[in-house]
């Protein structure tokens, strides 16, 4: 009888553990012309565009794209899960798989469209009945 095949045993599944693999998510964005701040969700991105960072679930994320002199985009992305992510695979892709798997997505690149400069009349116009709507209240 073999008093070492426990331990033996014990170090396969320890090795196992630690060279299994995980799954890398990430989501590329860009934006033409290039330089917005993109909000994902409500957190703003450290970098402009292009700009990549990682996520945590598939599904739907609110996105709000900013450049100065261009018109605020507020949008959506669906991040569809790849097959290797249903049940129960999901399970063999993030521990049982050596390596890392890398699930990039790309978005489209939003296109920004120039801000109007408002007209220095109209400006007043609206300055005048906020005055007004706040005297109101």
């Amino acid at each position: 009888m073999n008093t070492n095949r426990p331990a033996r045993c014990l170090a396969l599944v320890l090795t196992l553990v630690l060279l299994s693999g995980c799954v890398e998510r990430t989501v590329r964005f860009d934006t033409r012309p290039s330089g917005a701040v993109i909000v994902v969700n409500d957190e703003e991105l450290p970098d402009v565009t292009p700009a990549k960072t990682s996520f945590l679930w598939y599904g739907d994320y609110d996105i709000i794209v900013r450049k100065p002199g261009y018109k605020t985009l507020k949008t959506h992305v669906r991040l569809e899960r790849p097959w290797y992510e249903y049940p129960p695979i999901d399970i063999i892709a993030e521990c049982f798989v050596l390596g890392t798997i890398r699930d990039e997505h790309v978005v489209a690149p939003f296109e920004l469209e120039p801000a109007e400069k408002p007209e220095t009349s109209e400006l007043v116009d609206r300055a005048v009945n906020l005055r007004i709507e706040a005297h109101e209240d």
